[in-house]
């Protein structure tokens, strides 16, 4: 424990106490507004099904646009991308509220979330590639890297347990419209914050070469190499990660429904959620003679067996049992995979790279709650739940077989530059 706490405080040294605070409130939006669009517009209109269609047209915003914004803070810094965006997603937001609010028609209550999504300053996946790069900077060694990652993961796990507790809790003493004006005002004030951060020129571009060095030295091309096919294989990892994820949503919903106990089914959610984040935490002990490759095979080994037991479950004990020990190894797989990312992306392409892989989780979590939706009204909470297992034998199967290398810089010059990830 001594050692984990020396690595974390090593982690805290890199930034300073004001960034995690900045860096968390400032994602803290991004999951009250995936949740409190949908609990808005419900209210406002009275259609789940407009409320389906706003909160879906968001999470496919944030989707699409995601690597755009990690792109254009790989080209441009993130002082002014992550500033123009927070900015933006306040302004989105809010547009939002007061679309809803004033009973606009559905299709525009849809391009409004759509606007909100695309606009999300995608403050993890950028603060992730802060780190990592601040970590770099100062010769840290891999586990600091790796305790990073697991650091950032936590704030987002936590965010994302906090956030639609939030939006409950004004949805129930107030109006969840409350809840997306907070949001703004924080995403507004919290994202300026982390991107006016002395840190934000960390990860900043890199001076591209004169035409002339191109011509003398072919190699100075690439100033933006490419990214290396192996970051496909562990995207597909992470949107069966979020399938996952998002069955086991429905599932818990479609089962503390049925159980006349649906008020419960947040607390559930926040139960997998503190889990997780224990284990993310916990990440920091894990020796580090313990490769990143054979962490993600015991990682996605565990999730798939402790999935099963959710196909048994019939009272909400047993549900809360099952999704509370479930939690245990989303975490470790998510900070795994994201650990592979940093080392084979180009360190010119990293916030980009982090953005693609957020966006495949995000994908697959929407397509999941939405497929598997209509799969438990239908067959019942065993059938999201089975999809839920499904997707992490997949997902297993995926880290049994692939071998992700490590990025090195005259990849796109050689052949047999990449060197194996240990594990």
């Amino acid at each position: 424990m001594t050692t984990m706490a020396r690595t974390y405080r090593e982690v805290i040294g890199l930034t300073g106490p004001l960034l995690p605070v900045l860096s968390f409130l400032a994602r803290l939006p991004t999951a009250t507004v995936q949740f409190g669009s949908v609990l808005l517009v419900a209210r406002t209109s009275g259609s789940l099904t407009a409320a389906g269609l706003t909160g879906g047209a968001l999470a496919l915003g944030q989707v699409a646009c995601g690597p755009l914004v990690g792109r254009l803070a790989d080209r441009h810094g993130q002082r002014a991308v992550v500033l123009a965006f927070s900015l933006g997603n306040a302004l989105a937001i809010a547009a939002l509220v007061v679309g809803a609010l004033t009973a606009l028609p559905t299709p525009v209550l849809a391009l409004l979330g759509a606007a909100t999504g695309a606009t999300v300053p995608l403050i993890g996946p950028l603060g992730r590639a802060r780190l990592v790069a601040l970590a770099r900077r100062a010769h840290a060694p891999d586990t600091t890297v790796s305790t990073a990652l697991s650091f950032e993961s936590t704030l987002d796990e936590i965010s994302f347990v906090l956030g639609p507790a939030l939006v409950g809790l004004a949805a129930v003493l107030a109006h969840p419209a409350h809840a997306l004006a907070g949001a703004a005002l924080l995403v507004a004030a919290c994202g300026t914050g982390f991107a006016l951060h002395p840190t934000a020129t960390t990860a900043g571009p890199r001076k591209a070469p004169t035409a002339r060095a191109a011509r003398r030295d072919p190699t100075a091309r690439a100033a933006r190499p490419r990214m290396p096919p192996s970051l496909h294989a562990l995207r597909l990892a992470l949107a069966l990660q979020g399938a996952m994820f998002g069955a086991c949503q429905a599932g818990i919903t479609a089962l503390t429904g049925r159980l006349g106990q649906a008020d419960q089914a947040g607390l559930v959610y926040a139960a997998m959620g503190v889990m997780s984040a224990v284990a993310g935490l916990s990440m920091a002990a894990v020796p580090a003679r313990v490769g990143l490759g054979t962490r993600r095979r015991a990682a996605t080994t565990a999730a798939f067996a402790l999935s099963l037991p959710l196909l048994w479950a019939d009272s909400l004990g047993a549900l809360y049992a099952a999704v509370t020990v479930l939690g245990v190894a989303y975490a470790p797989h998510l900070i795994t995979v994201f650990g592979l990312t940093e080392r084979a992306a180009p360190p010119t392409r990293l916030a980009e790279a982090m953005a693609w892989a957020t966006s495949a989780l995000v994908g697959g979590q929407a397509l999941a709650v939405a497929g598997t939706g209509r799969l438990a009204e239908a067959y019942g909470p065993a059938a999201a739940f089975g999809t839920a297992s499904l997707a992490a034998a997949l997902a297993c199967a995926l880290a049994l077989t692939a071998r992700p290398t490590s990025y090195t810089p005259d990849s796109e010059t050689t052949d047999h530059a990449r060197v194996a990830s240990g594990g």
